[in-house]
């Protein structure tokens, strides 16, 4: 018997509006970034979808240079979809971008018209899909016209491409421009993907100020801040760690002494509240409802289960808060 979703999925996933729109993200979505390559287990990656869409993760986060190689996670997740969960597509959300560098010419990065049609019609036989729900421009073009990329997220969802559209890596300036480009042409930006997390609060300069005046929401990546926020280098680094592996994903002059004295205070304090280094993480970019999904990556079942356990205590006192603070300023 192939794959059947467990009948309890939506028993304790948190569900949060994107924004002022009518759809539901999880609070805790599924990035397919570094892992679900082609240079990766497949098996692998089918449990860990498995096991997300049992936990009630709905959102799964692509992009057209995904890998490594690139390309090859999105056809990695259609390999998976079309065997094990096509028959429950309308309960998925699936979210793919473009706008990096994806193949040679003045046509396969950035921001045109042409990239990102041309790059959208290759990411769907990819994914082996009629539409993805969400398509993100992955980061502005400086020398593209706004109306021109805005343009562009407008006709696909028109052709029915993409149900919805949005932006990473948006500046507070630029996400006000184009959400007010994208309203006029009467398609509104669903959500905007930032990097957030405790050590990287930059969002909260302004952005979070926009999007809530254009009634966008947001899905946050690197809430873990690469790996450093999780329990893996309180005692140097390893093998198979992203500052150890093959790939140095993460670097490891990134791991200083005074910011690993900062980790270890902090997983004195998740300890002291009943949950792991990363739980507390991912929590704190949920607090007080101004994030809408935290996109996390995994490389194995246990830490997508220990991802979904972090919304059993996602409050702090406000004496956690300026603990938290205190630490990462000191």
């Amino acid at each position: 018997m192939g794959y059947q979703a467990a009948t309890e999925r939506y028993d304790t996933m948190l569900y949060n509006r994107s924004g002022k729109s009518g759809l539901k993200l999880p609070a805790i979505s599924l990035g397919l970034w570094h892992n679900f390559g082609g240079i990766n287990v497949l098996e692998n990656d089918r449990a860990m979808l498995h096991r997300a869409f049992d936990l009630g993760i709905t959102h799964f986060d692509l992009a057209n240079n995904y890998g490594p190689p690139a390309g090859s996670a999105e056809e990695t997740f259609g390999q998976i979809m079309k065997k094990d969960l096509l028959a429950y597509r309308d309960e998925m959300i699936i979210s793919t971008k473009a706008g990096y560098y994806m193949w040679p010419g003045p046509y396969g990065e950035w921001g045109s018209k042409k990239n990102l049609i041309a790059s959208l019609d290759q990411s769907l036989k990819r994914l082996q899909m009629d539409y993805v729900d969400i398509y993100y421009h992955h980061r502005p073009d400086p020398n593209t016209p706004l109306e021109e990329t805005m343009a562009a997220l407008d006709l696909i969802v028109r052709q029915g491409k993409a149900l919805y559209v949005g932006l990473s890596n948006y500046k507070p300036a630029e996400t006000r421009d184009a959400s007010k480009i994208l309203k006029r042409l009467g398609t509104p930006c669903l959500i905007h993907q930032p990097n957030y997390s405790m050590m990287s609060r930059w969002i909260e300069d302004g952005l979070q100020d926009v999007l809530e005046e254009e009634g966008i929401g947001s899905i946050v990546f690197s809430p873990l801040q690469g790996g450093i926020l999780t329990d893996r280098y309180l005692n140097g680094i390893t093998a198979d760690s992203r500052a150890g592996g093959p790939s140095h994903f993460l670097n490891p002059d990134q791991i200083t002494e005074e910011k690993l004295n900062k980790v270890k205070q902090l997983n004195q304090m998740a300890a002291d509240r009943g949950q792991k280094l990363s739980q507390m993480a991912l929590a704190w970019v949920l607090r007080g409802g101004k994030v809408t999904s935290a996109l996390i990556g995994a490389s194995k079942v246990s830490q997508i289960e220990d991802a979904v356990n972090s919304l059993k205590k996602l409050s702090f006192t406000e004496e956690e808060l300026s603990r938290i603070d205190t630490i990462l300023n000191g």
